[in-house]
C-alpha cells in the first residue's frame, strides 16, 4: 500500500463560516485556508467549486465537519438550511474518498496530532494515559460533548447531542435560573446556558435578580468582567455550571486520556477556567471528588482543529 500522503479538500461548515482547506496527508497546508461566509453562498456545492476552481486542485480525498448531526453520510446543520451530503460532495469535487463528521467528531480525530501550544492545561494532571478514552466537549454558538475510542488502528467517535439534555439543577439559585429560562424556552437544556447566547442569558437573569432587567451582548459582558460585579457573577456562575456538567460527563465515560474542551465561547473563557470554580464544581461529586483527580482537563487553541481532525480521518478510512 503507497504511504505517499494523499491530497485532500476539507472544509469545517459553522453556522456563520465555513472554512475550505487543502491537506497533504495528516496535514493542513495553512496558507491554503479559505473562509466563506455563509449568508453570502448558496451552499456547500457553491463553496467548493468556487475553492477548487481557484486553487486548481483534483483531490484524491474529501470531508465535510459540519455543525449538526450526521448520520450515514448525510447532515443538515442546525443553524443554517443546508444539507451535506457525501454523493453532493463527491460530486462536486471528484474525490474518490468522501466522508462527513460532526464538527465534535472532527475535533475529536484531530486530538492526537495536536501538541505544545496547541493545548492549554486547564486542569493539568502528573500523566494521561494515551490510549484510554478521551473526551472532547464544545462551548459555542452551540455544546456538544463526543467521547473518543481508541480501537485498535482505528478512531471511534460516536456521535453525540449531549447540549440537549436538560438543565441540571443544584441548588435553589440553579432553580431560579432554570425558572427564568423556562419563560421563553420550555424544558430548558443545558445548550441554554452554556453556549454564546446561554452566557447572556445568565447575565440577564443575575441582572433580573438585582432588580436592573438589562441585557447585554457576551463580548460587552466579558469586557465589564473586572468592573461590573453582575458581570463577574456571571462569568463564576457560567464556570460553575460548565465544571459541574463537564464533571458528569467524566463519570459517564471515564476518559483517563483527557478531557478537551473546544469552541469559541470556550476559548474566551479559559483565562477563567483556570480559576477555582470550575475546578470546584468540576470535582463536586460526593464521595467520588477525590476520584475526579484524575482526569487532565485541557483547552484547545487551535483554531485549524476541526480541518486537521478532517484530514487525520480520511488518512485513518485510507488505511
Amino acid at each position: 500500500m503507497s504511504h505517499t500522503p494523499q491530497t485532500a479538500v476539507v472544509a469545517d461548515i459553522g453556522g456563520t463560516n465555513t472554512r475550505v482547506a487543502i491537506a497533504k496527508g495528516h496535514d493542513i497546508v495553512e496558507t491554503s485556508i479559505k473562509r466563506y461566509k455563509n449568508a453570502s453562498q448558496t451552499g456547500l456545492t457553491q463553496i467548493l467549486t468556487d475553492y477548487l476552481g481557484q486553487n486548481a486542485v483534483n483531490p484524491d480525498a474529501a470531508c465535510v465537519a459540519m455543525a449538526g448531526p450526521v448520520r450515514d453520510g448525510v447532515g443538515r446543520l442546525t443553524n443554517l438550511d443546508w444539507a451535506i451530503d457525501r454523493d453532493v460532495i463527491a460530486r462536486a469535487t471528484g474525490a474518490s474518498r468522501v466522508a462527513v463528521l460532526n464538527d465534535l467528531q472532527a475535533q475529536g480525530h484531530a486530538l492526537a496530532s495536536l501538541s505544545g501550544n496547541d493545548l492549554v492545561p486547564i486542569l493539568p494532571r502528573e500523566s494521561i494515559q494515551t490510549d484510554a478514552p478521551k473526551l472532547v466537549v464544545g462551548v459555542g454558538t452551540g455544546l456538544n460533548a463526543a467521547p473518543i475510542y481508541s480501537v485498535g488502528n482505528s478512531t471511534v467517535i460516536p456521535a453525540s447531542e449531549s447540549g440537549h439534555v436538560s438543565l441540571p439543577v443544584r441548588s435553589e439559585e440553579e432553580l431560579r435560573l432554570r425558572d427564568f429560562i423556562a419563560r421563553k424556552h420550555p424544558e430548558p437544556g443545558i445548550e441554554d446556558v452554556l453556549s454564546g447566547r446561554g452566557f447572556e442569558r445568565i447575565y440577564a437573569w443575575i441582572s433580573h435578580e438585582a432588580g436592573q432587567n438589562e441585557e447585554r451582548p457576551a463580548a460587552d459582558i466579558m469586557a465589564s468582567v473586572h468592573t461590573d460585579p453582575l458581570a463577574m457573577r456571571t462569568v463564576q456562575t457560567f464556570s460553575r455550571i460548565l465544571g459541574g456538567y463537564v464533571g458528569d460527563l467524566a463519570l459517564i465515560t471515564l476518559p483517563l486520556g483527557g478531557i478537551y474542551l473546544c469552541g469559541g465561547v470556550a476559548q474566551h473563557f479559559a483565562p477563567h477556567l483556570t480559576m477555582d470554580t470550575f475546578g470546584k464544581a468540576f470535582a463536586a461529586k460526593g464521595r467520588f471528588t477525590d476520584f475526579m483527580a484524575q482526569f487532565p482537563v485541557h483547552l484547545v487553541a487551535n483554531d485549524y482543529a476541526a480541518l486537521t481532525g478532517c484530514a487525520c480521518h480520511l488518512e485513518e478510512l485510507r488505511h
